[in-house]
């Protein structure tokens, strides 16, 4: 009897603990989303962050002289993400899907990326938050010839923004939006008559 009495207290106590756990990381969550909720609107101070947060991880690996692979690897990750955040939500080359207005006539239809700015902050930052981690682990110090990888880099770059321009041209679009402009029409210049009405 006193067997079971003391396996059952000790499963309560574990399932009392897990509970307490998954509700203070439930807690944790909710504020952590909170405040990206609260920093959207702040486009400014965001980039402000990230610029920071860039430099500082900069800074880390020219004083190390290494990590060159994680630094590649996360140059490669940036590319991926600016492309997506280049594109239209709907690949006209794919689905033939809308286009943005050619005629006056045509309804104003604002671009949409396929990543927004927000997900793309967020993922840059969380991506330069990671290597800057691992730079602290010398498992990921790959000794390799670091202006090699930059010359790669810098043509898969040139190649990949050059089919992405002629991608915007073929399909007409480009990936910032300004907003609906909008025409008030010709201004009447005033006459005599005017402004002799209006004297007193």
């Amino acid at each position: 009897m006193n067997l079971a009495d003391a396996t059952g207290g000790t499963s309560d106590t574990l399932s009392s603990s897990s509970s307490t756990f998954q509700r203070w990381t439930s807690t944790l969550s909710r504020r952590y989303q909170h405040l990206l909720d609260k920093s959207t609107p702040f486009v400014l101070r965001r980039w402000i962050a990230f610029s920071t947060i860039a430099f500082i991880y900069s800074v880390r690996v020219y004083l190390v002289q290494g990590y060159y692979i994680i630094t590649y690897g996360l140059g490669i990750y940036i590319l991926q993400l600016f492309l997506a955040f280049l594109s239209p939500q709907v690949d006209p080359e794919i689905d033939g899907g809308p286009s943005l207005p050619t005629l006056r006539s045509d309804e104003f239809r604002p671009f949409v990326r396929r990543l927004p700015e927000f997900k793309f902050w967020y993922s840059i930052t969380k991506a330069f938050c990671l290597a800057f981690v691992l730079t602290f682990f010398s498992a990921f110090d790959v000794p390799v010839f670091w202006p090699i990888l930059l010359f790669y880099w810098l043509v898969l770059f040139v190649s990949t923004m050059k089919r992405q321009i002629m991608h915007m041209i073929k399909y007409r679009y480009v990936p910032f939006s300004l907003g609906k402009q909008r025409y008030t029409g010709k201004k009447v210049a005033p006459t005599d008559d005017d402004t002799d009405k209006a004297r007193p």
